[in-house]
């Protein structure tokens, strides 16, 4: 039997802290991931948010090194798809494509997808105009033009981090309203560099190299435009990867796992870190605490059973 003292599924930068601090306490870990390390990380040319990099680093680099430093303790990685699980007994059953792996702790760390647009070129331009999140790529768009897309609470909170450093912004969204809360929507009636673009949707990407601009659709005629800008970013929301654990943990109303700020779950010895938790702030550095808190919870789970 494949039993291990914990098991995290997915290998980002939580599944891989988390597997890093279990491991260093003596409990024998595996990560179950479906492609490659570092997961959402890989898709980042240059990351200079995260603590310890003065000169920036890039996503698939990183994976790598959170992946190295949790095998350096002894961690294995299984590359494999977790297809179906069982939670209802004191030893967890994973069953995945390579098989089915047993263990009395579960540590969830399958992240969230960025939604995209699903238009043609999308894939190839992201890093070279087409980004997701503000937070980590809107210094590269210091002085330039810049659009968001998005109506609720994260592309207006986008759009007024961008208007901080790009020259001007323009916030694009289908409807007539954003959705977003009123004192959101206040603040951005102030910014001075931002320009709300209603009743619009993107039906085309402009570039070869890199992004030029965006054909923009009118939703009441069909009317289409051309606006120049150097960079968009992409805020329509996320998707928790928790469509394996629906009826087998708590999940709030979007999908996210409901977990506690110690990382548990109502299942004993289910666990859950990273951007599939339920909470506020979703960035690599929350990820990673996720991580060593799982790994301590899962300790304590084990030492009082």
């Amino acid at each position: 039997m494949n039993l291990y003292d914990t098991i995290i599924i997915g290998g980002g930068p939580a599944g891989y802290t988390a597997a890093l601090y279990a491991a260093r306490s003596g409990l024998k870990t595996l990560v179950l991931e479906r492609l490659y390390a570092g997961g959402q990380l890989t898709q980042a040319p240059k990351i200079d948010n995260y603590p310890g990099f003065p000169d920036g680093v890039d996503g698939v680099t990183l994976g790598l090194d959170l992946q190295k430093s949790a095998h350096r303790f002894g961690v294995q990685t299984e590359y494999t798809e977790v297809h179906s699980v069982d939670f209802s007994g004191d030893i967890k059953q994973l069953h995945t494509t390579k098989g089915t792996y047993h263990s009395p702790t579960v540590i969830i760390a399958t992240g969230a997808a960025h939604r995209h647009l699903g238009l043609p070129r999308e894939e190839a331009l992201i890093g070279k105009g087409v980004a997701y999140c503000a937070a980590c790529d809107g210094m590269f768009y210091r002085g330039k033009t810049v659009a968001v897309i998005g109506g609720g609470n994260s592309a207006v909170g986008d759009a007024l981090l961008l208007s901080k450093v790009a020259k001007k912004v323009y916030l694009i969204h289908r409807r007539d309203t954003l959705r977003a809360e009123q004192v959101s929507r206040k603040a951005l009636e102030e910014a001075e560099t931002v320009e709300f673009l209603p009743g619009l949707t993107v039906s085309a990407l402009l570039g070869e190299d890199r992004l030029t601009g965006l054909q923009l659709q009118t939703v009441a005629t069909g009317e289409e435009r051309v606006l120049a800008v150097d960079g968009v970013f992409v805020s329509i929301g996320l998707s928790p990867a928790t469509e394996v654990f629906r009826g087998h943990v708590p999940l709030d109303d979007k999908g996210y796992i409901l977990a506690g700020e110690n990382t548990q779950t109502e299942i004993p010895g289910i666990f859950a870190a990273g951007d599939v938790r339920s909470k506020e702030v979703r960035q690599i550095v929350t990820a990673t605490a996720d991580g060593a808190a799982d790994a301590a919870q899962a300790r304590k789970y084990l030492a009082e059973r």
